[in-house]
């Protein structure tokens, strides 16, 4: 029967091979995994950090963009005021 692992643990145990000097099979005791998904959960993590450095990070300023939504509606509204404004005006 297959163990579902949380992807938590796969981390924890895949970054655990990384900086450690304990062998697989220590690992693998200490973890209750066996060495061979420890190897695949290392190689997946090692490939996830070369794919994490080819780009730059992009800044996530999430009041940023909650201020810029907000004004874009302000704007909105506005723009229909003004619109109503005129046709107003040009009634009279």
């Amino acid at each position: 029967m297959k163990k579902k692992h949380s992807a938590e643990f796969m981390a924890k145990v895949a970054l655990a091979t990384l900086k450690t000097n304990k062998t697989m099979a220590e690992l693998s005791s200490e973890y209750e995994v066996h060495p061979t998904q420890l190897t695949r959960w290392r190689k997946r993590a090692i490939e996830g950090l070369v794919e994490i450095f080819k780009t730059k990070p992009v800044p996530i300023d999430k009041e940023k963009n909650v201020l810029v939504n907000e004004l874009y509606c302000e704007i909105g509204k506005l723009r229909v005021e003004n619109e109503w404004y005129k046709k107003k005006s040009e009634q009279f």
